[in-house]
C-alpha cells in the first residue's frame, strides 16, 4: 500500500498547478498510468490542496513507474519529484484517514474534504482502479472520518478554504457592507464564499461561463449577475475579486487589469484566487494598487484558525492510528479469506453429519481471525479433517486437540 504526490504541505501553488487534473482528463490518466506502472489498483484524488495518488503495488518498482508515467502525462519536469511525498504501509494508510477526516487539510476539520473523496474514489471505481484493498481502505476512511468527527470537536464551528479566503478580504478590506464584491465562477467553492460575503452585507456581483447557474446563484442570494463575456468591460468596478474556476487559462490577465485600474484611477482592488490551476495572472502583483493573493498565501489565517483545535486533532490522530491497525489486522486476515470460505463451505453438510463439529470449527475460526500468522496451519489441519470422515467423535476430538496445539 503506498501514497505518493504533492499538497500544499510539499509544494507550492506553482508546483501544483502543473500537476492539477480536470475531471474530464482522470480517467484517462488514471488508466494510463495504472497500465504502464502495473499497479494493481489506484486512485488519485484530486482538489485544490493536494494532488495524491494512492496504490497497491507489488514493490518499489510500481511506484517508481507510476510516477515517471505521471509526470511524463502531465509534461512535468522530474526535477519536481522533489516537492512530492512518498509514503508505504501503515504511514500511508494513515495519510489516507487523515485526508479523509480533515485532519490533512489547510484548514483543519473542513467537511468538503469528504465529497472530494467521495468523488475520487466514484471516478476510480468507474475507471476500472478500484480492487479489493483499496475499496476497503474507502470505506474505512469514511467510517474513520464520520468518527473523528462525531468524538471529537474538530469539526465543531468548521471553516473552509472559501471561509478563510472570505476572512483575507475582510482583513485587508475592513467592513465589508461597504465593498463591491465580484465572484468569478459559481463551483462549490465560490458558492460557499458567496454565502459568507452576503452575510457581511456585501455587495455581490457574480460571473461565470454558464450563465443560467449565476443566475440561480444570484437569485438565492440575492446578488446580481454580470455576464462572463462583459467581464473586461466591468471588472474597474469592484473593489474585491475572488476568482474560482476549473479553466485552465487566466480568466484575469494582467492586461485586463491594468485597464481596469486606469479606469479606478487606481484605487485599490484585492485580487483572491483560490484556483489550482491559478486563473488570475501573477504578473498582476506588478501592477500599482493591484493585491493578488492565492490559495497558498491563506495559510497564515488558517494556522490561526488551527490554534484552538490542536488538541481536537491529537484526539483525532489517535482515532485514525486505532482504525489503521483495524485494517491492517484485516489485511493479515485477506490471503486465507478464500481457504476460510472453502471451510464455511463444508460447514452445512458436516453439521448435519456431527453438530459437535460445528463448535470446534467455530472456534478455529475465531482463533484464525485472533491470529492470522497461524492461520495457514489451521486451515491446513481443518481441510484434512473435514475430508475424512466426520461422524467420528473420536476423530473430532483428535481435530479439537490438534487446533488447540497448534501454538495458539
Amino acid at each position: 500500500m503506498f501514497a505518493w504526490g504533492y499538497n500544499f504541505k510539499t509544494a507550492p501553488v506553482e508546483i501544483r498547478e502543473l500537476l492539477a487534473c480536470s475531471k474530464e482528463e482522470l480517467c484517462d490518466l488514471l488508466t494510463a498510468v495504472k497500465s504502464y506502472s502495473g499497479v494493481r489498483e489506484l486512485v488519485i484524488l484530486n482538489t485544490c490542496n493536494r494532488v495524491e495518488a494512492y496504490a497497491v503495488a507489488e514493490d518499489y518498482y510500481q511506484m517508481h513507474l507510476l510516477v515517471s508515467a505521471f509526470l511524463e502525462l502531465k509534461k512535468v519536469s522530474p526535477r519536481y519529484k522533489k516537492y512530492s511525498f512518498f509514503l508505504e504501509g501503515k504511514e500511508a494508510v494513515a495519510h489516507i484517514f487523515k485526508v479523509a477526516s480533515g485532519l490533512d487539510s489547510m484548514v483543519v476539520g473542513e467537511s468538503q474534504i469528504v465529497h472530494q473523496f467521495k468523488e475520487a474514489f466514484r471516478l476510480a471505481k468507474e475507471c476500472g482502479g478500484l480492487g479489493k484493498i483499496l475499496n476497503r481502505v474507502f470505506e474505512k476512511a469514511l467510517r474513520t472520518a464520520k468518527k473523528v468527527r462525531t468524538e471529537t470537536g474538530i469539526g465543531k464551528n468548521a471553516v473552509s478554504v472559501s471561509y478563510v479566503a472570505v476572512e483575507l478580504a475582510k482583513q485587508i478590506f475592513g467592513n465589508l457592507s461597504k465593498a463591491q464584491v465580484l465572484l468569478i465562477g459559481a463551483g462549490e467553492m465560490a458558492e460557499l464564499a458567496s454565502k459568507y460575503f452576503k452575510k457581511l452585507k456585501a455587495s455581490i456581483f457574480i460571473a461565470n461561463r454558464t450563465y443560467q447557474r449565476a443566475l440561480e446563484l444570484a437569485r438565492e442570494l440575492e446578488g446580481n449577475v454580470l455576464r462572463y463575456e462583459e467581464l473586461a468591460d466591468h471588472l474597474h468596478k469592484f473593489d474585491i475579486v475572488l476568482v474560482s474556476t476549473g479553466a485552465k487559462g487566466y480568466v484575469l490577465t494582467k492586461e485586463m487589469v491594468e485597464n481596469a485600474m486606469k479606469k479606478r484611477d487606481y484605487r485599490p482592488m484585492f485580487i483572491i484566487d483560490i484556483s489550482v490551476p491559478r486563473n488570475a495572472d501573477p504578473d498582476i502583483e506588478s501592477i500599482d494598487q493591484a493585491f493578488l493573493y492565492n490559495i497558498d498565501d491563506l495559510k497564515g489565517i488558517a494556522q490561526e484558525n488551527l490554534k484552538g483545535r490542536l488538541r481536537e486533532k491529537e484526539k483525532g490522530e489517535i482515532i485514525v492510528w486505532d482504525e489503521v491497525e483495524k485494517f491492517f489486522r484485516w489485511l493479515e486476515l485477506l490471503p486465507i479469506e478464500e481457504k476460510i470460505v472453502k471451510i464455511k463451505s463444508y460447514w452445512a453438510d458436516v453439521e448435519k453429519r456431527e453438530p459437535k463439529f460445528r463448535r470446534f470449527l467455530h472456534l478455529a475460526l475465531e482463533e484464525i481471525k485472533r491470529n492470522p500468522s497461524d492461520g495457514e496451519k489451521l486451515i491446513k489441519i481443518l481441510l484434512e479433517e473435514v475430508k475424512e470422515d466426520g461422524n467420528k467423535a473420536r476423530e473430532l476430538s483428535y481435530v479439537h486437540n490438534r487446533v488447540d496445539g497448534a501454538g495458539v
